[in-house]
C-alpha cells in the first residue's frame, strides 16, 4: 500500500508531528511506501488569490503534492483542531492542491462533478483540548464532518475514518505516550 502523510500543524515540533512519526514507524514495518508532506518544512502561498477566476500557478512543492497524492493510495492527515477546525495552513493547502482538473471535475452543464480521487481512502488523526464528548454533544463533529463530506469526500476519497486524541492541554506524559503506541498501532494495522 501507497501511504501518503500530511502534517497539518505549522509547528515541526508539535505533538502531531510526533503522532505521524509513530504513524509512520508502525506502518513502515508493513512493507508499506510511505512518502510525508510537513506543512511545517514547506513554503507555499497558501491563499486562492483569484478563486476559481483565475489560475493561480502552483509551487514546485504543490505540484509535488499533487503528485504524491495521486500516488497514494491511503492518505493520513494529522493536525489540530483549532477554532472547530483545521489550522489554516491545512486549509490553504487543500484550497491550492485540491483544484478542478485534479482533484475533482464539475461536469458541462450542470451541477454535478465527477469525483477524480476516487478508489483512496483516508485516515484523519486530529488532536483536540476539547474532550471527545463535548465535540461530539455539543459541536457535532463539525470539523471532522468538513474534512469527511466537504473535502475529502467530494473528491471522491473514501472511507475517510477518524481518530481523535483529546484532550491533549490536560493530558499527562503518560497519557500522551499511550496516544502515540494507539497511532503506531493503527499504522501497523494500515486503518
Amino acid at each position: 500500500m501507497n501511504i501518503l502523510v500530511i502534517v497539518g500543524h505549522p509547528d515541526p515540533e508539535s505533538y502531531c508531528s510526533a503522532l505521524s512519526r509513530a504513524y509512520m514507524e508502525g506502518a513502515s514495518g508493513r512493507n508499506a511506501q510511505i512518502r510525508t508532506i510537513d506543512l511545517s518544512r514547506i513554503s507555499f502561498d497558501p491563499n486562492l488569490r483569484y478563486g476559481y477566476r483565475k489560475r493561480t500557478e502552483l509551487e514546485e512543492v504543490l505540484i509535488k503534492a499533487q503528485e504524491f497524492i495521486k500516488w497514494a493510495d491511503h492518505l493520513v492527515i494529522v493536525y489540530p483542531t483549532w477554532w472547530g477546525t483545521m489550522p489554516a495552513i491545512l486549509k490553504g493547502f487543500f484550497d491550492r492542491v485540491l483544484l478542478p482538473g485534479f482533484a475533482y471535475q464539475y461536469r458541462k452543464d450542470s451541477s454535478f462533478w465527477d469525483k477524480l480521487l476516487a478508489g483512496k481512502s483516508a485516515r484523519l488523526i486530529v488532536t483536540m483540548d476539547t474532550p471527545a464528548w463535548y465535540n461530539r454533544l455539543i459541536y457535532w463533529h463539525a470539523g471532522h464532518h468538513v474534512m469527511k463530506r466537504n473535502i475529502l469526500g467530494f473528491c471522491g476519497i473514501k472511507p475517510v475514518r477518524v481518530t481523535e486524541i483529546s484532550p491533549v492541554n490536560t493530558s499527562s506524559e503518560e497519557q500522551r505516550s499511550k496516544w502515540l503506541e494507539k497511532v503506531k498501532r493503527l499504522g501497523s494495522a494500515l486503518a
